[in-house]
């Protein structure tokens, strides 16, 4: 039987030989706080693409120091954190998957102790620090940071770059009503408040030429929020500047009780395919092969992106096969196991 789940599918140039996507998620594990590749992030990256996902993606990567969640985050600001990235890609491509990074900046969610920026000077809660507003000349070293990060995720041989612009960080703090009281070019009307994620795709498609994702919260959980007519306005304008693909999460701009359950986000993620036309990946609480199969075969996204389950099972995408009765291509050293 032949599945959708584990047909290939090519975005320009790359192509990944199944829709399995690992879901970026923080590790908080560079314990010299420098940002840089441990060896757990080899064992934690690769074991997956022995998995055989067709596309691992990395934890959130901050394109400058103060844009970290933690001090212990993944970082891509400078050019000494190359040669592990680079590594990191040479193990991934071995294991015959393909590999993408998440460049992001937390803005006011950011937990360091250097000065935190953000759209505006509302703190998260009560817990978090207040931050500064951004300047022009802030909201230009984050775009210039954007593209560096970009030219080094190149040097380091990652296929795809996602943006993150969901999960109330940075970019969705410009995004959003709930956190972007502005006044100038960056606030205000919804044009306004896409500003910013448009010069920084402008900048990185100008030093590479891979496939874009961008990682967009579909759902604020608030009526003052950025309703789905915004989010299709910023869907359609992703698709005007030749990203290639959304990743529709939703949550995370202000604290928030959200009700989690299987395909949660999926309406949303269905509802942005058909009206702009553009491919997507579907994320949160996918934990079967039948249920990623059914997302496909409806069209309702173009990927699926799983997370907590990969966790749980590196081999995720062997165990989903198992419940399809098909045989996938096993590791050379996995083969006499897994068969």
């Amino acid at each position: 039987m032949m599945t959708k789940l584990f047909s290939p599918i090519n975005l320009k140039k790359i192509s990944l030989k199944n829709r399995i996507v690992m879901s970026p998620m923080c590790m908080y594990s560079c314990f010299n706080e420098d940002g840089m590749i441990t060896p757990f992030h080899v064992t934690h990256y690769v074991s997956r693409a022995m998995g055989q996902v067709g596309l691992v993606m990395t934890e959130a990567a901050a394109v400058l120091p103060e844009g970290r969640i933690s001090p212990q985050d993944l970082g891509i600001w400078n050019n000494e954190q190359v040669a592990g990235l680079t590594d990191l890609n040479n193990q991934i491509h071995q294991a015959g998957s393909k590999s993408a990074i998440q460049l992001a900046h937390a803005g006011r969610k950011a937990q360091v102790d250097t000065p935190i920026y953000s759209a505006s000077t509302l703190a998260f809660d009560e817990s978090y620090k207040k931050p500064q507003q951004m300047t022009w000349q802030n909201i230009n070293e984050v775009v210039s940071a954007f593209r560096e990060a970009a030219i080094r995720a190149d040097k380091a041989n990652f296929d795809i770059i996602e943006i993150h612009a969901a999960h109330g960080y940075l970019i969705n703090q410009f995004l959003s009503p709930l956190t972007n009281k502005r006044t100038d070019n960056y606030g205000g009307t919804r044009e306004n408040r896409y500003r910013l994620l448009r010069e920084i795709v402008t900048a990185i498609k100008e030093v590479w030429e891979g496939p874009i994702f961008v990682r967009l919260s579909t759902d604020e959980y608030n009526e003052e929020g950025n309703s789905l007519a915004d989010i299709i306005y910023f869907s359609n304008m992703l698709k005007e500047q030749g990203v290639d693909l959304i990743d529709c999460s939703s949550g995370g701009v202000i604290p928030a009780k959200i009700h989690t359950y299987p395909g949660y986000q999926l309406k949303r993620c269905e509802f942005i395919k058909q009206k702009a036309n553009i491919k997507t990946g579907a994320v949160g609480l996918i934990t079967t092969g039948l249920q990623a199969e059914e997302i496909l075969q409806n069209e309702r996204a173009n990927l699926i992106f799983i997370g907590r389950a990969l966790l749980r099972n590196p081999y995720w995408a062997k165990t989903a096969a198992d419940e399809f009765n098909y045989e996938i291509e096993a590791p050379q050293q996995y083969k006499r196991g897994w068969f």
